[in-house]
Order: C-alpha cells, then sequence, then structure tokens
C-alpha cells in the first residue's frame, strides 16, 4: 500500500497523481495488481472532505489515510469522534463506499509539524467510541499508538494518553475484543520493538491477545529505512518466551499467526480474495523473478550494512 505524509494539499511530498502513476508501473507487470494507494484525507484542513468524492472517484484510492495530530496551525488536532471533524470525514468517507480508515496513531510527528500542543492527539482514546460509532467501517490504527519514547511493558489498566496501552484501553473502554473493527498496524513500530526481545514480547503479545490475532497487520515503512528485509527476517523467526506466555497469557506465536499478519488479515477490509491472488501468480512477474533466484546454486539472503560494533564504528569513522 502506497500511502502519504501529512501535509496541506499544495505541499504533497508525494502527490496523488504521481502514487496513481506507480500503481499504474506497478500493474503494468502482467497484470499483478499488486498496489494499492490511499486518499489522504484531514479534515481540519479547508477543502479535504469535499475533495473525498474525486480521490474516489478519479483516483480510486482503496482507503483513506489521515492524521489526528496534524492541522493549519502547531496546536491544531482532532479525534476520530468529534463533532466537527471526525463525524463529518466518516459520513463522508461512508458517502463515498470506502469503508477502510486508516489512521497514525502514536508515533510523533517530526518538527514542526506537531509540537507539545498537538501532541495529545496521538493518542487512541478516540478509536474506541468510533468504531463503536460505526460498525461498518474498519479501522486501521497504523502504529497501533506505539511511541518510542515509553518502554512497552505489561498492559496496565488505565492507560489512556501513550503506546500500545492507550489502544487496548480505547477498545477495552467501548467494549471492543478481539475480531472487531479495528485492526493494529505494525509500521515501524516492529521495527522500534525488534531491537528489544522484552519489548517485542509485550508489544505483540499484547495486540495479538486483546485486539485479535485476525486484526494485527504488517507494515514496514520501508519508505523511510530502506529494504524491509530485516524486520520480515525477524518476525519470521520471533517468538514470545514461554513465561511470558504463561504469565501473562499471550499466544504462542504460530507459522498460522505469521501467515495472517504478514497479509492474510489485512486482505479483509481491503476486500481482497486472496485466492484470486494465488491463482495470478504463475503470471506474475515478480513470483517468477523469486522463483528463479532462489533456485540458484547460490542464493544470497545477506542484509547490507554493519553487523557488529567494530563494523559500525568503522563506517562512523569513513562517514564522518
Amino acid at each position: 500500500v502506497l500511502t502519504f505524509t501529512p501535509s496541506t494539499e499544495e505541499n504533497m511530498a508525494l502527490t496523488t497523481d504521481e502514487a496513481a502513476a506507480t500503481r499504474e508501473v506497478v500493474d503494468a507487470m502482467e497484470g499483478s495488481q499488486r498496489l494499492l494507494i490511499h486518499g489522504r484525507v484531514i479534515p481540519n484542513l479547508d477543502g479535504d472532505i469535499a475533495r473525498m468524492p474525486e480521490l474516489a472517484e478519479t483516483w480510486k484510492a482503496a482507503a483513506w489515510k489521515t492524521y489526528t495530530q496534524y492541522g493549519p496551525a502547531e496546536d491544531s488536532g482532532w479525534w476520530l469522534d468529534d463533532d466537527e471533524f471526525g463525524a463529518p470525514f466518516l459520513a463522508k468517507a461512508r458517502e463515498t463506499g470506502i469503508h477502510v480508515v486508516c489512521v497514525h496513531k502514536g508515533l510523533p510527528l517530526p518538527s514542526p509539524l506537531m509540537s507539545d500542543k498537538n501532541r495529545q492527539y496521538g493518542a487512541c482514546r478516540d478509536v474506541g467510541p468510533a468504531a463503536r460509532q460505526n460498525p461498518d467501517i474498519a479501522f486501521i490504527i497504523y502504529h497501533s499508538g506505539f511511541d518510542p519514547a515509553f518502554t512497552e511493558g505489561p498492559y496496565k489498566p488505565g492507560t489512556h494518553d501513550h503506546g500500545i496501552d492507550s489502544l487496548i484501553q480505547s477498545l477495552q473502554d467501548n467494549d471492543l475484543g478481539p475480531g472487531s473493527n479495528v485492526y493494529a498496524e505494525l509500521g515501524s513500530t516492529w521495527r522500534y520493538l525488534m531491537r528489544d526481545p522484552d519489548q517485542a514480547a509485550h508489544g505483540i503479545g499484547k495486540l495479538l491477545k486483546y485486539v485479535g490475532e485476525d486484526n494485527v497487520v504488517w507494515g514496514t515503512d520501508c519508505i523511510w529505512y530502506g529494504s524491509p528485509q530485516d524486520q520480515i527476517q525477524a518476525f519470521r523467526t520471533f517468538q514470545i518466551a514461554d513465561e511470558l506466555r504463561e504469565q501473562y497469557g499471550y499466544p504462542e506465536i504460530t507459522p498460522e499467526i505469521r501467515a495472517k499478519v504478514f497479509g492474510l488479515n489485512a486482505a479483509i477490509p481491503y476486500g481482497i480474495d486472496t485466492a484470486d491472488i494465488a491463482a495470478g501468480f504463475d503470471r506474475d512477474i515478480m513470483h517468477r523473478a523469486r522463483q528463479n533466484y532462489a533456485n540458484r546454486i547460490d542464493p544470497t539472503y545477506v542484509t547490507y550494512g554493519p553487523r557488529t560494533r567494530r563494523e559500525l564504528l568503522r563506517l562512523r569513522k569513513y562517514s564522518g
């Protein structure tokens, strides 16, 4: 999925027509249809809600991408469940027939896009009420509320203002358990968590337990970090320790759960028929290229970059 950064319509780093052109390039590879694009909507910006039908009809957006921390001034922000911006936005989403809303929560936006005045809008307290009031809309919570300024540990009831716990608390406050219309996305979240096995265990364990193994979806934010292969490899092999599973009720991460997180879960809100995708693999140029590469006598899966402290220090010496 190709998404958008927070900005005004005039200052978009990636414009909608550029995203659509990229989608056409990918689709031209023997009809692979591997790429979806979002429609960027920030309802407290003038004209954004009115522009939604065009994004749906002309640009064929697959979902809406929005940022509650962003607005026309440093102290501005909005909530999914407020009457001024959230309710009109969700009503227009329903009117367009695109019932998937992807909302950035948690991970702070860089300065000057966000200040201490609007950081509060990154919390997830509005997710539960909006999802309960709009059961026909799927809410995909980008970053799952994760904030690297806070350490992820066992779930602490009563946490409303930061971290993955704020997402879980919001769901519980509104009687939304596993399998609801709320999905937790892992873009950047897993990249941070995989550095620390304990935080990774609690972060992933909490999401699987409270949001549900059918409602955690893959994301990498690889546009910022380069190849996501290291994130993929880490999630393929990561396991929550037995003692943590026993103490906190986290599930074992089985091959079935990995497959769901890597793609099967996201197919549901986006309305993708995985059987159709699988049937098209034989004629998909990317799939054939991967098969040919795997059949080489000496395939390499090396991850580039420093792998030891010595290599890192050497790199810093030469790059300085």
